[in-house]
């Protein structure tokens, strides 16, 4: 109890549209035809590589962009089973970030302003898990999404949890988080810019970031951000990522203290707002579980 009153103390507040979507129908209720077999997409044990360019162009907005439709429940995309492929050991050196996007930098360094130092980690970590599941897991998605809206998605998802941001506004920090990040990409003063479906991209699945389920469908880009900040805050799907990255990404960026500084982060906007879209995953139920997280205990208090 003393270590977390320690660690809040410390924080501040913090298609080809047909083929993807026939991919994820008929993985449901069998997944042995998820992927095609004659996958090009390989991935080394120490390096992740081929994502596709930045500037890719493509008049398919929804595979670039994450829009196609697929289960929201994981369990469903799953079937009960840790993983869809064997994860391979890969380390954060040979992942590519997309920092030669000129949008990516902008949005990159204004999360550096604007973030504490431990959700902006916490952000970073989400865009490796999240980019080891999409290529490890998703090859077929991993051909065609674009690394940037991802970067920006990850970079920008808990934009609404700082303690300005929380306390400017009665709506859930998702909520006003995806509507500052839908402003930010179209800024019409920035040099930089990102097109129309790549922003609202990004603002729904920041809208939706936290929108558990078990019925309905969500974007691609959605669900993959729910698996890694899940990942990242509770532990959850722990098979995904092999052992050995999972100390490297932790140790690239490390937590410090971040499950007591999100717990208090979810505890705050509770009390602000009683109406908080966050309530649905348990009052008490969620913050618990983020201080539980057992996968990644060991490396929480890492600075």
């Amino acid at each position: 109890m003393e270590r977390y009153k320690t660690a809040v103390a410390s924080c501040s507040m913090l298609t080809r549209l047909d083929q993807t979507r026939r991919d994820f129908e008929t993985s449901v209720p069998t997944i042995n035809n998820f992927w095609p077999k004659d996958n090009t997409r390989q991935t080394s044990k120490l390096l992740i590589t081929s994502l596709p360019p930045n500037n890719m162009a493509s008049t398919d907005t929804v595979s670039l962009h994450g829009w196609t439709a697929v289960p929201v429940d994981a369990e469903a995309i799953f079937q009960g089973k840790p993983y869809l492929h064997e994860p391979k050991r890969v380390f954060v050196q040979g992942i590519p970030f997309p920092s030669d996007d000129p949008l990516v930098s902008r949005v990159q360094a204004y999360a550096k302003e604007k973030l504490p130092v431990p959700t902006y980690n916490h952000s970073m970590r989400v865009y490796y898990w999240a980019t080891i599941i999409l290529q490890q897991q998703f090859p077929s998605h991993a051909a065609t999404l674009s690394p940037s809206t991802l970067a920006l998605t990850c970079l920008l998802h808990d934009i609404g949890t700082t303690h300005d941001h929380l306390h400017a506004t009665q709506m859930s920090f998702e909520f006003y988080g995806g509507i500052l990040a839908l402003n930010l990409l179209q800024d019409p003063s920035s040099e930089a810019t990102a097109p129309q479906s790549q922003a609202e991209a990004v603002c729904e699945a920041i809208i939706r970031h936290q929108d558990l389920g078990t019925v309905g469908e969500i974007t691609f880009l959605g669900q993959l951000i729910q698996l890694a900040t899940i990942y990242d805050n509770v532990g959850k799907f722990a098979a995904l990522v092999h052992a050995d990255t999972r100390v490297d990404v932790n140790r690239a960026f490390p937590r410090k203290h971040w499950s007591a500084c999100f717990a208090r982060t979810i505890e705050e906007e509770n009390g602000l707002k009683p109406w908080a879209h966050t309530t649905h995953l348990g009052r008490k139920e969620f913050p618990g579980g983020v201080l539980e997280n057992s996968l990644m205990a060991e490396y929480d208090d890492w600075e």
